[in-house]
């Protein structure tokens, strides 16, 4: 079957497609929630919703991309999203404890819950770092050093899941590399004993 035939399929709702679709990308988008969300639980959950949005939206799929880079566009705009979400929740309730009215919020490590399945660190403190240091970076050097490094994409599928020109991935690599050395050099100066 090729590739038009089985998004044919898919659109029009046929239950053997979206169950293909599932055991064919359900690891692989599993995989690239949790290279953003080192969470399992809510690894799943989003790549859960890229699902959802998938089945929801297949009709608007055009096909001028892949059916796997739009599904990955997919599954990083959702963690993205995830993350923005955690991120003003946490800044919710700094705000609460400074306003006296505190909650039980323990979410300071939640980025550190590293069980990456690519990347197995002996090391938990050492991984639990660097993915301290990778969430500081700029959205877009984020994204790109994320499904590089940690999905490991090739610049290729980064180009289309992304839309970014080679010489706009490459620049955002360079520039969120450096940024890491030095947060990571800071950190690690600040540590020793």
């Amino acid at each position: 079957m090729s590739e038009q035939e089985f998004i044919n399929d898919l659109k029009e709702g046929k239950q053997t497609a979206y169950s293909q679709l599932l055991d064919e990308y359900q690891q692989k988008v599993f995989s690239t929630c949790i290279s953003f969300i080192p969470n399992k639980e809510d690894a799943e959950d989003v790549a859960q919703e890229v699902f959802l949005t998938v089945f929801k939206s297949i009709h608007k799929f055009k096909g001028d991309s892949k059916l796997s880079t739009w599904m990955y566009r997919i599954a990083t705009n959702k963690c993205l999203e995830f993350i923005r979400k955690k991120n003003a929740k946490k800044r919710f309730a700094f705000m609460q404890s400074i306003m006296g009215n505190e909650i039980p919020f323990d979410k300071t490590n939640y980025f550190t819950e590293f069980n990456h399945p690519g990347i197995i660190l002996e090391n938990k403190e050492k991984s639990s770092t660097i993915f301290k240091a990778i969430n500081t970076l700029p959205e877009s050097q984020r994204v790109i050093f994320t499904l590089a490094k940690i999905d490991g994409k090739s610049y290729e599928e980064i180009m289309e899941i992304t839309g970014k020109s080679l010489s706009s991935v490459e620049s955002l690599m360079f520039r969120a590399k450096k940024s890491l050395q030095e947060k990571l050099a800071t950190f690690y100066k600040n540590n020793s004993s």
